[in-house]
């Protein structure tokens, strides 16, 4: 909770930090890839930076967590910090980075900001960053101590022991620890960091959702290959049976509560990953419950996994598949024409539902869901790359 001084400066400060939010992230990363340029290369997602994604990720997660304090001062918003702890984790990110990540934002602030941060606006936003900070370390120690991993220390080297090549563009790897132990446990919907080395030297970091159940001592992820996509480029091409890649342990907040209410699982392309994995889970688990699938995708062809989401939806007694192409195909592929459309999809009372895909398809499912009654707590959802719908969600 923030003081009743700093409260009050934050709260005036406010419209004019956020104005600037967007030029202090921007001169913020500028600085710190400056003065540690390791960062840039084996830790943050380039292809993000270049795109700007990860700044306005970043901005809008400051300015979230400042505007919850000022207008909710006796809560904390836990589902935002939880994204950001759940990724920082599977990152492998550490206490004292924190501290160089403080020194480079606050020198930024100063000078976007110049004589507008005096030493008393200066405290108040150093106590937010702190709340912030100081709230992620504690997330990020107890899941890493859930995982039975040193702070940090989150890597380990596993053996590709299969490839599926799904789609053109999608292929399956099927992995399992390097050493012969154990795979670590996971819930369904988790996802893990991959690590691989690039031509330039630079260990670059992707988070994949993990596709399948949890109970196999496989582990297996699918990747689609992106035109500018460093490192879904090195696995498609690079990466084959009998090769060792570096993965984390699984994290990620996108899981089945295990609630006996409806469920409803959508999602659009790549995204169907997790979604495999809670319906293998399901079916596995005796699930009874109305269990709603809907999917969106570019044709039948580019479906990712499209077999074993139609049979693994057909092994749940409750269980009703609905598939959306924009191109259906030559020939009929049981799936409907258009755009995802739930006009005429029945949606149970009391639905959780669970969303995975690009942040439009999501905005639109979602939209329609609260227009179908279901209650904005009960919609869950997971985004690849930087989360751009924090601010809005949080």
């Amino acid at each position: 909770m923030l003081s009743e001084q700093s409260t009050e400066t934050v709260r005036a400060t406010l419209p004019a930090v956020g104005a600037a939010i967007g030029e202090i992230t921007e001169l913020f990363y500028a600085k710190l890839f400056a003065a540690h340029p390791e960062l840039l290369r084996d830790l943050f997602n380039r292809g993000n930076q270049a795109a700007g994604t990860q700044k306005q990720a970043l901005a809008g997660s400051i300015a979230a967590f400042a505007t919850h304090l000022v207008e909710r001062p006796d809560t904390r918003p836990d589902v935002m910090l939880s994204r950001i702890a759940h990724k920082h984790a599977s990152l492998g990110v550490t206490e004292g980075q924190y501290k160089v990540v403080h020194q480079h934002l606050f020198a930024a602030i100063g000078e976007v900001l110049g004589d507008a941060v005096t030493p008393e606006v200066a405290q108040a936003w150093d106590e937010v960053y702190w709340l912030m900070a100081n709230a992620l370390v504690a997330l990020e120690a107890r899941l890493y101590a859930e995982r039975g991993v040193l702070l940090g220390d989150t890597w380990r080297d596993w053996e590709v022991v299969g490839r599926t090549e799904e789609t053109p563009d999608v292929a399956t790897f099927r992995i399992r620890p390097a050493d012969g132990a154990a795979a670590p446990s996971f819930k369904p919907g988790q996802y893990v960091s991959v690590q691989v080395e690039l031509p330039d030297g630079a260990r670059q970091i992707r988070q994949y959702s993990l596709s399948s159940a949890p109970g196999s001592p496989v582990r297996a992820f699918s990747v689609k290959r992106v035109a500018d996509g460093e490192v879904s480029r090195h696995l498609h091409a690079q990466v084959h049976e009998g090769a060792r890649i570096r993965v984390s342990a699984p994290y990620g907040d996108l899981v089945l509560d295990g609630t006996d209410a409806p469920l409803l699982l959508a999602s659009a392309g790549i995204g169907v990953t997790p979604m495999i994995s809670m319906l293998e889970h399901l079916a596995a688990t005796g699930r009874t419950a109305p269990v709603t699938v809907v999917h969106g995708d570019r044709s039948p062809a580019d479906h990712p996994l499209r077999a074993e989401h139609a049979s693994l939806t057909g092994k749940l007694p409750g269980g009703t598949a609905h598939f959306w192409y924009e191109q259906p195909g030559p020939r009929p592929t049981g799936g409907r024409t258009g755009l995802v459309d739930l006009s005429d999809v029945e949606i149970a009372p009391g639905t959780h539902a669970y969303l995975c895909g690009p942040l439009p398809f999501m905005r639109s499912v979602r939209a329609q869901l609260l227009a179908k009654g279901v209650a904005a707590a009960d919609v869950h959802y997971e985004v690849f790359g930087p989360d751009l719908w924090l601010a809005e969600t949080a």
